[in-house]
C-alpha cells in the first residue's frame, strides 16, 4: 500500500482487492466468514431459502435443460455448498453453479462449482443470480460538506488520515442530486452565495455515491438471458439516508475504524433504491425469508414429549430463523429482486416491508 492522497473508491479497491496485499486476496485466508458473519454463516435456513427460491425460479421457466446458480462476492463458496446440498436431485442434475469471486477458488471445493473472477458473458445464462453482501464492497467515494455546505470528495492516506479534495461535479453530482438529496451539491452558478441560501446541507455531512454500485448491478443484471437477479445487503432508502454516511471497517467479528492499509474489510450500506430497475421489487430480508418459509415459531411443546430430539431440532432451527427475520438485524437487510423477463415477475408475492 501507499500513502500517497486518493479518492476512497481507489484507496478501497487497493485495500480489498490489491493483488500482492489485498485484504480480500490473501491466498490461504480465512475468506469472509473469518471477520463478519453474514446471513450464509448463520444458519442452513438461509441457503435452504435460496434453494427454494431457485425452484420457483426453475418452475417459472419451464425447467430449463440447464438452469444456472450465479453466486456473485461468493467468498469461499459457503452459499453454493448449501444450496447444492437443499436442492432435489431433479434439479440438481441440471444445475450449473457458479462462484464469481476475485480471490483464489479454495482448496476442496465441490468440484461441480465453476469458479470465475469475473461475470458471465451478457445474456449467457438462465436462472438464479444472487449477490449476498457484494454490492457493500463494490468501492465508492466519499464526500463530505465544507463550510459553505458544498461536497467535496473526501481524499484519504493508507493510514487512514482525511482531507477534503476538490468539489463534486459530474456524473457523480447528479448522483447526489438525485439520490442523495440531503447532500445535494449547489451548482456552480449558486456557489458564490451558498452561505446565505437556507437549502444549503449544513457542513460536516457526508455521504458514498453509489454509482459504481448502480453500474455493478446493472452489469451484473444483463448477465441473465432470462430469470431473477437479487441482491441481498445492508441498505438505506431515499429520505433515510444517514446524515454521516456509513463507511465502517470489520476485523476479527469486530466493527474497526475504516483504515484503507489492507489489513480490515471496508464496506459501506447500499442505496438499494437508486440500484433498482424499473421492473424490481424491494423487500425486507424478513419479508423474503418469510415468504420463502423461513420463520421464527416456536414447535409445540407437545413435540418435546413425543420426539424430544426433533423438538431441539426444530428449537434451534426456529431460533436460526429468528436471527435470520429480526428486524433490527439480518431481518432488516434490504432485498432487491430483478426480473429478467415476464416469467419471473413477483415469484416473492406483492412485496412489502414486513
Amino acid at each position: 500500500m501507499t500513502n500517497e492522497w486518493c479518492g476512497w473508491r481507489e484507496a478501497t479497491e487497493r485495500a480489498l482487492y490489491g493483488p500482492d496485499d489485498g485484504f480480500y486476496m490473501r491466498p490461504g485466508g480465512p475468506g469472509p466468514a473469518g471477520h463478519f458473519r453474514t446471513s450464509v454463516h448463520v444458519s442452513p435456513l438461509y441457503a435452504g431459502a435460496v434453494a427454494t427460491l431457485l425452484c420457483r425460479v426453475d418452475t417459472a421457466l419451464g425447467h430449463p435443460d440447464e438452469l444456472a446458480l450465479v453466486d456473485v462476492g461468493a467468498g469461499r463458496g459457503e452459499l453454493l455448498t448449501g444450496v447444492l446440498a437443499a436442492l432435489p436431485d431433479e434439479v440438481t442434475a441440471r444445475l450449473r453453479p457458479y462462484a464469481v469471486e476475485r480471490a483464489a477458488r479454495p482448496q476442496g471445493l465441490d468440484p461441480r462449482i465453476g469458479w470465475r473472477g469475473e461475470l458471465p458473458a451478457p445474456g449467457s445464462v438462465t436462472g438464479l443470480l444472487f449477490a449476498n453482501e457484494w454490492l457493500d464492497n463494490v468501492p465508492v467515494d466519499v464526500v463530505e460538506t465544507d463550510a459553505d455546505g458544498v461536497p467535496h470528495r473526501v481524499l484519504v492516506r493508507a493510514d487512514g488520515t482525511e482531507r477534503l479534495g476538490g468539489p463534486v461535479d459530474g456524473a457523480d453530482a447528479e448522483w447526489l442530486r438525485r439520490w442523495w438529496a440531503p447532500l445535494s451539491a449547489p451548482d456552480a452558478a449558486s456557489r458564490s452565495d451558498a452561505a446565505s441560501r437556507s437549502d444549503v446541507p449544513s457542513p460536516g455531512l457526508r455521504a458514498e455515491i453509489g454509482r459504481p454500485r448502480d453500474e455493478a448491478w446493472a452489469r451484473a443484471v444483463r448477465t441473465l438471458r432470462a430469470g431473477l437477479a437479487v441482491a441481498a445487503d445492508y441498505a438505506h432508502e431515499q429520505g433515510d439516508r444517514p446524515p454521516f454516511g456509513t463507511l465502517t471497517g470489520f476485523r476479527d467479528g469486530r466493527e474497526v475504524a475504516p483504515v484503507p492499509d489492507g489489513n480490515c474489510d471496508i464496506t459501506a450500506h447500499v442505496a438499494l433504491d437508486a440500484c433498482a430497475g424499473p421492473s424490481a421489487q424491494r423487500l425486507t430480508q424478513r419479508a423474503a425469508l418469510h415468504a420463502l418459509g423461513v420463520d421464527g415459531r416456536r414447535p409445540p411443546l407437545a413435540l418435546a414429549v413425543t420426539d424430544p430430539a426433533g423438538y431441539v431440532r426444530a428449537l434451534s432451527a426456529a431460533g436460526s430463523a429468528t436471527e435470520l427475520t429480526d428486524p433490527a438485524g439480518l431481518g432488516g437487510f434490504g432485498w432487491l429482486l430483478e426480473p429478467v423477463g415476464e416469467a419471473c415477475a413477483g415469484l416473492l408475492g406483492a412485496g412489502g416491508a414486513a
